[in-house]
């Protein structure tokens, strides 16, 4: 039986019955005692409210009017949709930003504490400006679908980036550099760090990067970046931050 099965059979026993042990469901999902109270703690977090009892009498509880209120939703698929939102506020291209907020308010409020420290650590290498009337935008590209989650890793745990990029002239090279902040000038967005090889800030074109990966063991501190004036970071735009 796969995780997502075991967890809707625990669910639905817990519905059916009202409480229940571990030992039951671990026999009912043909699981480990150990693999069962790590479901447990998943279901806790998707936002199932789960009682748990000791002793002679205890065993595990599903509150009826619990739902699972994260939709499975993890750490870089809220972030997703964040940046998407301020990057459509940015663009002045968000029609019901009102209601855009508030959903997104409430997925955040829903998910576990945790998750929302992570989120807003990401959150706050985040910023979002006006982009220059004068760029050339004709060969955007597209992005590879491993950055986010490769970014929130290095972000979070402050590890060096290792990637490929191709600059305008088509030529490819191997970076190592500390991401400091995301940069988004819509349509254009962009990778800020600090290049120890240069000792200087540089900015990558997203869509130029390709096989990033984390460097493990290499960490680096955190560095003021000097943006532009119109350039604001995430945490001061309207947004579902509490």
């Amino acid at each position: 039986m796969n995780i997502r099965l075991r967890h809707d059979t625990i669910v639905r026993s817990l519905r059916r019955t009202g409480t229940s042990t571990v030992d039951a469901l671990a026999q009912e999902v043909g699981a480990s005692r150990r693999t069962v109270l790590r479901d447990i703690c998943a279901l806790r977090d998707a936002g199932f409210v789960i009682h748990s009892e000791t002793g002679p009498g205890g065993g595990v509880q599903l509150d009826p009017q619990s739902v699972q209120t994260t939709a499975r939703l993890n750490v870089t698929e809220v972030f997703a949709l964040l940046i998407s939102v301020a990057t459509m506020r940015a663009a002045q291209n968000l029609p019901f930003a009102d209601l855009a907020d508030a959903g997104l308010a409430k997925i955040e409020k829903a998910l576990p504490s945790d998750k929302v420290r992570d989120l807003r650590r990401f959150l706050d290498c985040l910023h979002v400006g006006q982009l220059s009337p004068l760029q050339d935008i004709s060969n955007i590209g597209p992005m590879d679908p491993a950055l986010l989650p490769t970014f929130e890793v290095a972000f979070l745990e402050k590890l060096y980036l290792r990637f490929q990029y191709t600059d305008a002239k088509g030529a490819q090279t191997t970076r190592e550099v500390e991401p400091q902040a995301m940069l988004i000038l819509p349509p254009l967005w962009y990778l800020v760090a600090w290049d120890p090889a240069r000792k200087d800030f540089r900015h990558f074109r997203m869509g130029r990067i390709s096989q990033p990966e984390c460097i493990p063991g290499k960490t680096f501190r955190h560095r003021h970046v000097p943006f532009e004036d119109d350039v604001c970071p995430l945490s001061e735009m309207n947004g579902p931050r509490s």
